[in-house]
């Protein structure tokens, strides 16, 4: 599975963007998802984290409300509503893929990874 993230870029506090990230290879309906952001000097931590039929959803304590994450599974695609940003919430936002159809808090159990895409919120 390959993983392409997309849809950062710089938006001024209390603004809204909207990440997708694209699987090609195979197949991921099977496959539990999930969205990861590292701020500089700082360990990679789980956002948001969706089970393959999208019943089940995870989101960290710091973006509950504001974020929202979803997947279309006849797309391949996974996408992450950011809404009301904060500075805090800059990062490189990752998408990440694992073999199970359970999600997932720890992000020792994903297998497959995109590249990642800048986010960055101006005070």
């Amino acid at each position: 599975v390959q993983l392409q993230a997309y849809g950062g870029g710089l938006v001024q506090t209390g603004g809204s963007l909207r990440l997708s990230c694209a699987a090609s290879g195979r197949t991921f309906s099977n496959y539990a998802m999930g969205w990861f952001r590292q701020g500089p000097g700082e360990e990679r931590e789980i956002v948001a984290a969706i089970s393959w039929s999208t019943s089940y959803t995870h989101y960290a304590d710091s973006v509950k409300g504001r974020f929202t994450i979803s997947r279309d599974n006849a797309k391949n695609t996974m996408y992450l509503q950011m809404n009301i940003l904060k500075p805090e919430d800059t990062a490189v936002y990752y998408c990440a893929a694992r073999s199970r159809s359970s999600i997932s808090y720890d992000k020792r159990y994903y297998d497959y990874w995109g590249q990642g895409t800048q986010v960055t919120v101006s005070s």
